[in-house]
């Protein structure tokens, strides 16, 4: 029985020290979102916790505004200079990283929609106005006016 209780500590010890690497290096993917890396790194951190690690939420806040991709990096900022982040639960963090996210996504759409309208400007509709003048002439002036006929 000893035995057999000492070879599965061992194999949790493994376990554990195989999790606490991969809290290590956890990084948000480029196109993840804000919700896919708070499930993966609290993934972690709760099978850490059931193999008898002690996580404390400011630890695993810590290390979510570390991991942050570079498009974060002004609002982890933000928040660091603004909040205790020792006292800072993981759900204020995440409902402020997804209110930053949800107006990124907002501007993106924006800037994209903008995009087009510069990029369709000047095709279609355009009447066949062509040159430096306005309206259809080609650009040669008004043309020669009669001297008898404009009296």
């Amino acid at each position: 029985m000893r035995t057999k209780y000492q070879g599965s500590t061992k194999v949790k010890r493994a376990q554990l020290q195989s999790l606490r690497r991969d809290f290590e290096v956890l990084c948000m993917k480029d196109d993840e979102s804000v919700d896919e890396f708070f499930t993966r790194t609290l993934a972690i951190a709760n099978k850490m916790t059931a193999h008898g690690e002690r996580m404390y939420e400011s630890t695993i806040v810590e290390k979510i505004l570390r991991s942050m991709t570079s498009r974060f990096d002004y609002v982890t900022c933000a928040i660091e200079e603004s909040h205790d982040v020792t006292t800072m639960s993981v759900d204020e963090l995440q409902s402020s990283l997804l209110v930053h996210e949800g107006k990124m996504k907002i501007h993106k759409i924006i800037e994209e929609e903008q995009a087009l309208k510069i990029s369709n400007h000047g095709r279609g509709n355009n009447n066949n106005q062509r040159g430096r003048g306005r309206g259809p002439s080609r650009g040669r002036g008004r043309g020669r006016t009669n001297s008898n006929t404009s009296k």
